[in-house]
């Protein structure tokens, strides 16, 4: 019922954030691109491209960042102590978590006149502290937004680190600026296609691409292309696997089963097959944490590594906690879902389990 809600509210929204977005201009004396100069907006990729279009603003790319006279209307609760005439803009607040800036664009931190509880866990339902009691910019804005500029404060308010055309992750955000691509009626060099898988992680990505940062026994958010190099997988795009106008869940164009055909074909009719299992709930657990851990072997997104060790022992994370291994362990792909087994009891069924029952 929670996702149809959100399915229903993202569609009746998106015409009113585009609204909010052609209509919206920068304080005085706040130097920001013209996007008339440039950018065309999501709305005029709609004449050409409905379908896209129309994939697009379902998914969660478009709504990263949102005014507060579009968030208002989601179905998201409001920090204590805050009313929406205190919201600049909401940070997220699509699948996993929402944070929330005030009047001067400074993320808040401070509720009721206490420190924390400020980061809302769609999960959950529950409140979370984030940067709790500090004086926290909001510096995002290069992946968040679209056109986005290091220069000057975004409609002149103190707590923002830069400037952009469009708030959240417009169809240019990845195309580049189409003004003179729609002017020209179409014209495929004017406008930017680029499938590699860099071009995702410029900003699905931390820190050094090739290490996978991790905290607190899990992977942490936004790692998918670390995740990706240090995979069996590192040679693919990511658009061979994701349409990525389509919201994640429904944006699967090539399953496991099209490429690994001989484990699927031994996989098929097992135990774990039978149950309703699929590879990605071995090969992919959720051993990333973007705003809850359910479990200790339990996080709300899944991983890109997809290669298990089989080996009970090891850990998937060096000693000081602060890198995942290239591997899943058998804790994340057994044990996720057995919580009444042990790592020892893993190891010594998890060699053949693509077959096992038959």
């Amino acid at each position: 019922m929670k996702s149809r809600l959100h399915a229903v509210v993202v569609a009746v929204l998106a015409t009113a954030f585009l609204l909010s977005l052609a209509g919206s201009a920068p304080a005085a004396g706040v130097e920001v691109r013209e996007p008339a100069s440039e950018y065309a907006g999501s709305e005029a990729c709609f004449r050409c491209h409905p379908a896209h279009y129309s994939d697009f603003m379902a998914s969660s790319h478009p709504w990263k960042l949102k005014p507060a006279s579009v968030a208002r209307f989601w179905p998201l609760p409001l920090p204590a102590g805050y009313s929406w005439d205190d919201i600049s803009y909401v940070i997220g607040g699509y699948r996993w978590k929402a944070r929330y800036m005030d009047k001067n664009g400074y993320i808040i931190t401070v509720t009721d006149g206490k420190p924390g509880n400020n980061q809302y866990n769609l999960a959950t339902g529950k409140w979370s502290n984030y940067d709790a009691g500090k004086v926290t910019k909001y510096a995002c804005g290069q992946c968040h937004n679209t056109g986005f500029s290091k220069a000057g404060s975004q409609d002149g308010l103190p707590g923002i680190v830069g400037t952009w055309v469009f708030p959240g992750v417009q169809c240019e955000a990845c195309h580049g600026p189409a003004a003179a691509h729609v002017a020209s009626g179409g014209d495929r060099s004017l406008v930017k296609v680029d499938r590699s898988a860099a071009m995702c992680g410029q900003c699905h990505v931390r820190g050094n691409p090739k290490v996978v940062p991790a905290s607190r026994g899990f992977i942490e958010h936004r790692e998918q292309y670390n995740e990706l190099l240090a995979s069996p997988h590192g040679f693919l795009e990511c658009v061979d696997c994701h349409n990525p106008h389509k919201r994640v869940e429904f944006s699967i164009v090539k399953t496991c089963a099209d490429c690994h055909t001989s484990a699927a074909d031994k996989f098929k009719d097992s135990t774990h097959d039978l149950v309703g299992v699929d590879c990605i709930d071995c090969h992919m657990p959720h051993a990333v944490r973007n705003a809850v851990a359910f479990s200790k072997y339990k996080g709300d997104a899944r991983t890109h590594l997809m290669r298990i060790n089989t080996y009970g022992a090891i850990s998937m994370f060096t000693d000081d906690g602060t890198r995942a291994r290239n591997f899943v362990s058998l804790g994340f792909a057994c044990l996720s879902c057995h919580q009444n087994r042990d790592l020892v009891w893993a190891e010594k069924h998890a060699r053949g389990v693509h077959s096992v029952g038959k």
